[in-house]
């Protein structure tokens, strides 16, 4: 190609980075709102690989009634390529039924990726030792004493309406799902801080104007 033809050509430049994995981790009854802004985003605008797991690769009902169906299990074997993982809530993480995670959310913790939890997915997070040494959050510090009282970590809780990133440990309250999709993207990419500080502020908009 000339150097008139390079000038003029549109096409996106070319990149070699590998995109990044995603998984998400649903059991029965999931709620229908807290993952939408987060994987859109990270498929669309970040260009990241999205994958759906529920713990023994069966299919699990959200709140609303739909059905998915899941692309693994929670196996290890299945998810070595995994650089994050998000765990979205349901009252399943809140009963005796709850499934154990813990050896999935180590191991990608363990080899430096991101580990989210978003309302009682906060519950895995916290069973797991994850909040031992990280700032965090969840629905209400009476709600999550109610179910572990003797969490390691508690005294890190911060009550907050909004996402809490610390380091590669992201936390959120239900009702935050566009906080926890930019806070968890953040510290994805974080070479990316312009971008996900827009996301930020296009969510932020909604709710300033509305109010």
């Amino acid at each position: 190609m000339s150097q008139d033809e390079k000038a003029n050509d549109s096409s996106p430049p070319k990149t070699t980075d590998r995109a990044k994995t995603i998984g998400f981790v649903f059991v029965d009854q999931f709620a229908d709102w807290e993952f939408g802004l987060l994987s859109s985003s990270a498929a669309e605008w970040f260009g990241a690989r999205t994958v759906a797991i529920s713990p023994n690769g069966e299919p699990v009902r959200s709140m609303s009634g739909f059905q998915l169906n899941p692309q693994r299990s929670a196996g290890l074997a299945e998810n070595a390529d995994l650089d994050a993982i998000a765990v979205i809530g349901s009252d399943l993480w809140a009963s005796r039924e709850a499934p154990d995670i813990t050896a999935l959310l180590t191991s990608v913790r363990q080899r430096g990726g991101v580990v989210g939890g978003i309302c009682a997915g906060t519950l895995a997070l916290a069973r797991a030792g994850l909040f031992a040494e990280a700032r965090h959050t969840s629905n209400e510090r009476q709600w999550l004493d109610h179910y572990l009282p003797d969490y390691p970590g508690r005294s890190k809780y911060e009550e907050l309406p909004h996402a809490v990133a610390d380091g590669d440990i992201v936390s959120a309250p239900g009702s935050a799902p566009g906080t926890f999709a930019a806070a968890f993207l953040a510290a994805l990419y974080p070479e990316k801080a312009g971008q996900t500080a827009e996301m930020r502020r296009m969510f932020a908009r909604e709710y300033a104007e509305a109010s």
